[in-house]
């Protein structure tokens, strides 16, 4: 199923971004990853290549998960958008209802046991009320997902302090991953105004991917 979400995605004409980009970019990785990290668009190198996370923040990522014994394999990456906005610019709200079938189709197959998101948007996505300074490094219950926030790699090359939190963010996902599987989770259990849930069932009756 992953292949055809992979397909429709290819030659998806939903917003404006399929004339700027040169390739989308679906995601890829273990489809039964336990964890699955999400970003909020792919930058010029993805643009090029149709790959998540392969420039400099890419590398940055795969340098942390070697840090907790995994591989870019081990795992499920992608964004939330599929195309690149122009410039790298913010995606906007639109862009972002139009890609959102593709993700939702992908997260219930996927069914990972937590997602890493990736920066503010990434998290935004699944908790609106999310505020990325805040929320690092805490794992959070919104609906049927673990969300486990974390700064963007990109601006961690930005910042030093940044790189010391997201390094010490990503160290934590082994012990927060043992904890979920045996049923000791401390989350936030959070109100969502507009929670994933929600964005799910706004989907019913109106955009659909087959």
């Amino acid at each position: 199923m992953l292949k055809e979400i992979e397909k429709s995605i290819r030659i998806c004409n939903k917003c404006r971004l399929c004339k700027t980009a040169i390739n989308p970019v679906p995601g890829e990785g273990n489809p039964d990853a336990e964890i699955v990290f999400i970003g909020e668009a792919p930058g010029e190198t993805e643009d090029q290549t149709g790959r998540p996370f392969v420039g400099r923040a890419g590398r940055l990522l795969e340098t942390l998960l070697a840090k907790i014994g995994y591989k870019r394999e081990d795992v499920w990456i992608g964004n939330i958008i599929k195309h690149r906005p122009p410039q790298n610019r913010d995606p906007l709200p639109d862009e972002i209802l139009a890609c959102q079938p593709y993700l939702t189709e992908q997260l219930k197959i996927l069914s990972p046991k937590i997602i890493v998101t990736l920066g503010r948007f990434a998290l935004s996505y699944f908790y609106s009320d999310g505020k990325i300074s805040r929320d690092r490094g805490n794992l959070l219950r919104t609906g049927r997902f673990n969300v486990f926030p974390v700064y963007h790699p990109a601006a961690a090359l930005r910042s030093p302090q940044m790189y010391r939190d997201l390094e010490s963010d990503i160290l934590k996902i082994p012990g927060v991953l043992d904890s979920i599987k045996k049923g000791k989770i401390n989350t936030s259990n959070l109100n969502l105004k507009k929670g994933k849930e929600d964005l799910d069932q706004e989907l019913d009756g109106q955009q659909r991917l087959f």
